[in-house]
Formats: structure tokens, C-alpha cells, sequence
């Protein structure tokens, strides 16, 4: 499983992100995503969000996949995804389950994910990447 790390930002949020693979890496940007906005451990996983995304890139796909999230996370009644299940994920097709629920309040407001020094790195251990979060 993969891990992240935030990083101290100028004026918006930020994260470190590891993954053995690329399913790993997206889903373990979204867990951090959703850590900065609310508890992880509160939020049931009770609703699915089916997500069909295709980019030119990863770096575009993976900032695509982030903001549809928080889209859906804000769209009707405040919600949060926790677990993800990736039926296809190539560097420019996705498609995968979001599970998550309804949360009560988000304790930080992210405006969207950035393309702000965006690399996505294949390293010895999987993939990496920082990615900074409009506030």
C-alpha cells in the first residue's frame, strides 16, 4: 500500500505521494487528498462512483482523477472516498469504483488539483509524485 507525506507549501497544500504501481499511486493520492479534507477512519463506505476518465497523459489523468473526486465529494452533500477499485488504469484511460460516504464537514477547502511541478516519476519501488492543491 502506498504512503504520502505533506509537504510545507508557500500558500496551498501539497503531498508527497509513493506507490508500488499506478493503481496504487492514484489511489494512494486520493486517500491523501481526502486526509487533508476530513478523518479517513470516520468516513463509511457506503456510496460508489463509478469513474470513466481517458487524458493525453498520466500527469493530466491523474489531475483529472483528483478533481472529479472532489467534484462528486461536493456536488449534492459533502462526501469522501476511501477505497478504489481500478478496472483499467493505463497512463491515459481510467476506470474505476470510488467507495465513500457522507461526511458532515470538510476541516480544510481544496479548490482543485494542480499541475503545478507535476511529474509523475517510475522509480526502483513503484511511482512517485508531489502534487499541490489549489486552496
Amino acid at each position: 500500500m502506498g504512503r504520502w507525506q505533506e509537504l510545507e507549501h508557500t500558500a496551498d497544500l501539497a503531498l508527497h505521494i509513493w506507490g508500488s504501481d499506478l493503481p496504487d499511486l492514484f489511489a494512494t493520492a486520493a486517500r491523501g487528498m481526502f486526509s487533508l479534507l476530513v478523518d479517513l477512519a470516520a468516513v463509511p463506505a457506503t456510496q460508489t462512483l463509478p469513474v470513466t476518465l481517458a487524458a493525453p497523459d498520466v500527469e493530466t489523468l491523474l489531475v483529472d482523477w483528483l478533481n472529479e473526486l472532489l467534484y462528486w465529494g461536493e456536488r449534492e452533500q459533502l462526501a469522501a472516498y476511501v477505497e478504489f477499485d481500478f478496472a483499467v488504469l493505463t497512463p491515459t484511460t481510467l476506470q474505476a469504483t470510488a467507495r465513500g460516504g457522507a461526511v458532515s464537514e470538510y476541516y480544510s477547502y481544496i479548490k482543485a488539483a494542480t499541475f503545478h511541478n507535476l511529474e509523475v516519476r517510475v522509480t526502483p519501488e513503484g511511482y512517485e509524485t508531489e502534487i499541490v492543491f489549489d486552496t
